[in-house]
């Protein structure tokens, strides 16, 4: 009992700033395949639906990760999970940087997809061994830092990936990974488990889900060439409706389930996780669709820029991201996360109707994406807010994950069906997709967004604090 009173054995800046270091490494390698995915595709000879696919194994892993991840680092201590999850993350980045293939960094971006597990286990981390105040200045500064390295990553990655070579855009921010791991290890002492609780890791709902994932991207991977190949399209079809009815029946019976499935019953989950699904859809629809559109040569109707340029545009969208936060934390609290959701939803909304209708000039994809990321950030922040306030504090990480599962599947249909869509609209024999790709992949973002304010109406406690 004493032991468990006990105050956290402190830790010193130079532990925190490892930590940081950690942050800024992992935040730089998860960014450098957006800006350099046009570059990707050109070399390892993808087609868009393959290189949206590539765009986000990443996202999709870390989904499936995060909430094993925490779990264990509360059973097991968060320093001890973490310096494991970062090894899986470094052998993930090593793969890519040697990938000679797609399939191969594939399995390298699948490896590196542990990295998002990253994030809580630096926060048990610093609550552990820091007083309450300093562990959240902490947290802020980690945080933060991610940010900042994915900015980094954003930056760097195309001049790195022209100047040298895709290899070594993947190798130098491993090698930054090894090295914050290896300061980690040092400088902070053993977390002993803070929540032993006896419930086991619902395996079988992790397996079905990656399962559903996985099925559900090769659907949109091959909806294209639907006429190609009907029945392998159908058979993928019947093997995802499988995964989703074990899944579904798995998670109602599981002790502790993975994801919660009765919690979707009460109103304001199910109409948070609606919305975040479609404001994540339109954010990747944006997100794949803009940087292909900087790619397009400047002879047919895009701007031929090269991985750095377009680093260099998608900077700006990065900024607005990472002020969006403080921005949505500040509107809620002074005029409710609806309000907050509905600004965010109706701005989206207008970006996408815009960029279909007018993008011929440089700036005019700059803001549009600035305006998207701003919105998104401001819809999903307030989202998981509420849902987190909408909740007894015992199920504050079930129903947030709810959210972070709908996210990423809407991140990933999105990037799917903006992949799609550029294929399906490529002429044979062409590599440069038809315009009318890009246009129409904005304007059913935009409807779909635009439609969503219908929920936004309903919404009424579940989304106002």
């Amino acid at each position: 009992m004493t032991a468990t009173l006990a105050p956290p054995l402190r830790i010193g800046k130079a532990a925190v700033a490892a930590l940081g270091a950690l942050a800024i490494a992992t935040g730089a390698l998860e960014s450098v395949v957006t800006p350099t995915l046009p570059l990707l595709q050109r070399e390892l000879g993808m087609s868009p639906a393959e290189g949206a696919l590539l765009s986000i194994v990443l996202l999709i892993t870390g989904a499936l990760v995060t909430p094993i991840a925490g779990k264990l680092g509360d059973r097991y201590g968060g320093k001890r999970v973490l310096i494991r999850l970062m090894a899986v993350v470094s052998a993930g980045g090593l793969v890519s940087s040697l990938a000679p293939n797609l399939p191969v960094l594939l399995l390298g971006q699948v490896l590196q997809g542990a990295m998002v597990g990253a994030l809580p286990l630096s926060f048990i981390l610093v609550r552990t061994h820091l007083p309450a105040g300093e562990s959240k200045v902490a947290i802020g500064v980690v945080s933060g830092l991610f940010v900042a390295g994915g900015m980094a990553g954003t930056l760097s990655a195309g001049p790195v990936a022209e100047g040298l070579s895709r290899h070594w855009m993947f190798a130098l921010p491993t090698l930054a990974v090894i090295g914050g791991t290896l300061l980690v290890n040092r400088l902070f002492p053993q977390d002993p488990p803070s929540r032993p609780d006896g419930t086991g890791i619902d395996w079988p709902g992790l397996l079905l889900l990656s399962g559903t994932l996985v099925t559900l991207m090769l659907v949109l991977a091959l909806a294209p060439d639907i006429a190609a190949r009907p029945l392998l399209l159908g058979a993928l079809v019947l093997v995802l409706a499988g995964f989703v009815t074990g899944w579904t029946a798995v998670e109602r019976r599981a002790a502790a389930p993975m994801v919660d499935l009765r919690m979707l019953a009460r109103p304001a989950m199910w109409k948070a996780c609606v919305l975040t699904f479609v404001t994540c859809v339109g954010t990747s629809l944006a997100v794949y669709l803009v940087p292909q559109l900087f790619a397009v040569p400047a002879d047919a109707y895009g701007f031929g820029a090269g991985a750095t340029e377009i680093g260099l545009y998608l900077l700006p969208g990065a900024a607005a991201a990472a002020l969006a936060g403080p921005i949505s934390g500040i509107g809620a609290r002074r005029l409710g996360s609806r309000a907050v959701v509905t600004a965010g939803i109706a701005l989206m909304a207008v970006a996408l109707v815009a960029l279909a209708t007018v993008h011929t000039e440089i700036w005019h994809l700059v803001i549009g994406k600035v305006m998207i990321s701003l919105a998104s950030g401001l819809c999903v922040t307030a989202l998981v807010t509420s849902t987190a306030a909408s909740v007894d504090r015992g199920d504050t990480g079930i129903a947030t994950s709810l959210v972070l599962v709908t996210r990423v599947v809407g991140y990933a249909v999105g990037a799917q069906l903006g992949g799609a869509l550029l294929t399906a609209g490529t002429p044979s024999g062409s590599d440069v997709p038809a315009e009318s790709a890009f246009v129409t992949g904005f304007v059913i973002a935009g409807a779909v967004t635009a439609l969503s304010l219908l929920v936004t109406r309903t919404m009424r406690k579940g989304v106002e604090e």
